[in-house]
């Protein structure tokens, strides 16, 4: 690494490939590992990947000087500019594959994750807390699955100090993160066709492109239709009989969910998906209230049948501008669900998929997702919880961290697009996002179970009543009915589980009262009466 004994004392610049940072920061140690690159003189384009020089020191508990040896990695890499909008911002994030003198590629273990050779130096810019894509990570691995590792970092570039960044593993297939079969060129019949791939809804930055548009337009939309882009295998490497493959069974899902069948128990949509992880995917999404979540930065992968053979939503990525960070169409406020983007901003180019809508006019979806909330909000997203790990990291950036990278990129007290929130320093930006969590978490509390229960669907010409309200022991639902046909009752309680369902015959049209005896405790319910795919109507309920 030709300009190594110069960095850190006369501070020499590389002739190209020189960051500019807003003021060069002197630099000889910290508590994080640093991570050291030398293009040798090249400059870093967006795409195709240059080989470098990389090394890597990491002292464990010890601290980590910039004259150490490299212990934790020292060799060549190939590294390009990523993402997207971020761009746009001098800080720039990177994509590097770890490569051998040849320049292929050899899976490494860098800061201890498990080796791989495909990573990303993630630089949080916009978001001045530097740390919401950790969060969301974190936060998404204790739900169960998988989401990618991270390890706080200082970068240097061709001798120029870059600031805090994150390592992340790249989403890939691998068996310690995206654990499907490989699914090599010659695997075109049985069940080796059927697995496994990985597909986005994305911008194609970064990406080939290549894809397929889906056959339903996104609700709420004018003329966008949802795009679905091949990402493992990749477009060069996948035959066209595979392509075809997971096109159709991705439609097939998309058919029987627009059916009238869709929430049928054995032939409905959960025989193409599996339901816990959407269930997890939407939970993070709105906690978060990620303004890019179901429609950008969007995985989804598919199993082989002889391993169930479904379609699983996730990995999670991308969550810069959750956490109360963007300022438009959904906003930073902790209200409001990110569901309902398309209503908000129609015109947008990229728009959410119909599914979510249509999911949650099943009410035993609905149900199962207030069932999930209701135990994560008793354990992994307890307030208590989620505090103790922002504190956490923010003991280990404020150490001194932070303030070299704030000293490099003079953000702090400015409008970074699309900011909802400019706090005046790196504390007042942690605290403000700790107090949004706080209320967030109030909202769904309350608003959750309206969404599981009042969802947008089918409407007929039937009104229902509900009497008296509050009530002691029981209530009396009026209704009118355009159709004879059995009506259903359904009662949830507070976090949408369902508490009491029943179903009545009726031959003829007309005026019709049914009595509910409530054997509940007392507190507040929602009711849904039903006939067929049709709601006549929903509310809330007092018992006292």
């Amino acid at each position: 690494m030709g300009c190594r004994k110069f960095w850190y004392v006369a501070m020499f610049f590389c002739s190209s490939g020189y960051a500019q940072v807003d003021e060069v920061v002197p630099f000889s140690s910290s508590n994080l590992p640093i991570v050291v690159i030398n293009t040798g003189g090249q400059t870093i384009p967006d795409e195709p990947k240059i080989i470098v020089d990389m090394g890597i020191i990491d002292n464990g508990a010890a601290r980590n000087n910039v004259s150490d040896p490299f212990n934790n990695f020292s060799g060549k890499i190939g590294i390009e500019i990523r993402g997207s909008s971020s761009q746009m911002f001098p800080k720039k994030q990177y994509g590097f594959e770890t490569v051998d003198e040849q320049g292929e590629g050899v899976a490494v273990s860098l800061l201890g994750m498990p080796e791989e050779e495909d990573w990303i130096l993630f630089a949080p810019y916009n978001d001045k807390t530097l740390m919401r894509d950790a969060l969301a990570y974190g936060l998404a691995r204790q739900l169960g699955g998988y989401a990618p590792r991270t390890k706080y970092c200082e970068v240097v570039l061709n001798g120029v100090y870059q600031g805090v960044y994150v390592l992340i593993e790249k989403i890939k297939r691998d068996k310690n993160r995206v654990n499907i079969n490989k699914l090599d060129p010659d695997e075109v019949s049985g069940n080796n066709l059927t697995g496994g791939y990985i597909f986005k809804i994305d911008k194609f930055t970064g990406g080939s492109g290549e894809g397929w548009h889906s056959g339903y337009a996104p609700t709420h939309g004018t003329s966008q239709t949802i795009y679905f882009q091949y990402e493992t295998p990749d477009p060069e490497d996948m035959v066209p009989v595979q392509a075809a493959y997971i096109e159709s069974y991705v439609k097939s899902f998309e058919d029987n969910l627009a059916s009238s069948n869709f929430d049928h128990p054995v032939d409905g949509y959960e025989k193409y998906i599996d339901v816990n992880s959407f269930i997890d995917y939407f939970i993070m999404q709105e906690l978060t209230k990620n303004v890019d979540g179901y429609r950008l930065s969007t995985f989804m992968y598919k199993k082989r049948d002889s391993d169930g053979g479904k379609i699983f939503m996730g990995p999670v990525w991308d969550f810069n501008l959750g956490f109360g960070n963007a300022n438009y169409c959904t906003t930073g406020t902790p209200t409001g669900f990110v569901t309902e983007f398309n209503k908000l901003c129609p015109a947008d180019t990229w728009l959410i998929p119909f599914w979510w809508k249509r999911l949650f006019q099943d009410p035993a979806f609905g149900a199962r997702v207030g069932s999930r909330w209701a135990e994560l909000r008793a354990t992994t997203l307890q307030k208590s919880e989620i505090n103790g790990y922002i504190d956490s990291v923010y003991t280990l950036l404020n150490a001194e961290a932070q303030q070299r990278n704030f000293i490099a990129w003079k953000v702090q007290g400015k409008y970074i697009w699309p900011n909802y929130y400019v706090g005046a320093g790196f504390i007042e930006e942690v605290n403000w996002m700790k107090q949004w969590v706080s209320e967030r978490l109030d909202w769904l509390d309350q608003n959750l179970p309206v969404l599981i229960t009042d969802v947008e669907t089918e409407s007929v010409d039937g009104v229902v009543t509900a009497s008296p309200n509050p009530f002691t022991s029981e209530v009396n639902f009026t209704y009118s009915l355009p159709r004879p046909g059995v009506v259903n009752l359904r009662i949830f309680d507070a976090m949408g589980r369902v508490v009491d369902t029943s179903a009545v015959e009726q031959s003829v049209p007309g005026e019709y009262t049914y009595t509910w005896h409530a054997r509940t405790p007392q507190g507040m319910f929602y009711y849904q009466v039903r006939q067929g795919g049709s709601i006549l109507g929903s509310g809330k309920l007092i018992k006292r």
